[in-house]
């Protein structure tokens, strides 16, 4: 299994600190860099320096928003999987993210457990589709 370098878009630090700590203790993730709103995730994304696997993105930032981040994100030349992780994953904001880029959408409350698993099977080397697309 290989690991995956994650970038972190999460405006409060109670939950950017327990959700690095999750993913790095549950998934083969090693987290690489963070921001709490929208123009430094873009700025760390789009220095060619940075690269990262993963972008866990929330939707409302201190600044700014995820839907702005994926914007960003999927113009970016490298491909990186984008995954929202917000407490407002309703119906329409999940289509929103999906047409804005984003692989897949998980709601904080309740698809952590989620969350980890796919990021699992990307690291091992899938595409994180099977049972977990009932999810989206």
């Amino acid at each position: 299994m290989n690991q995956l370098k994650a970038f972190i878009v999460e405006d409060s630090p109670v939950i950017r600190e327990n959700l690095v700590a999750a993913l790095e203790e549950m998934a083969p993730i090693r987290v690489v860099g963070s921001a709490e709103d929208e123009s430094g995730a873009v700025g760390w994304l789009s220095r060619a320096e940075n690269h990262c696997d993963l972008v866990v993105v929330d939707i409302f930032l201190k600044s700014g928003s995820g839907l702005g981040v994926l914007k960003a994100a999927a113009a970016l030349p490298a491909p990186v999987k984008l995954v929202v992780l917000s407490n407002y994953a309703t119906p329409d904001m999940r289509r929103k993210c999906l047409e804005l880029g984003a692989d897949r959408v998980f709601d904080k409350s309740n698809e952590i457990d989620a969350l980890i698993l796919y990021c699992c099977r990307i690291a091992d080397g899938g595409l994180g589709h099977g049972d977990l697309d009932t999810l989206s």
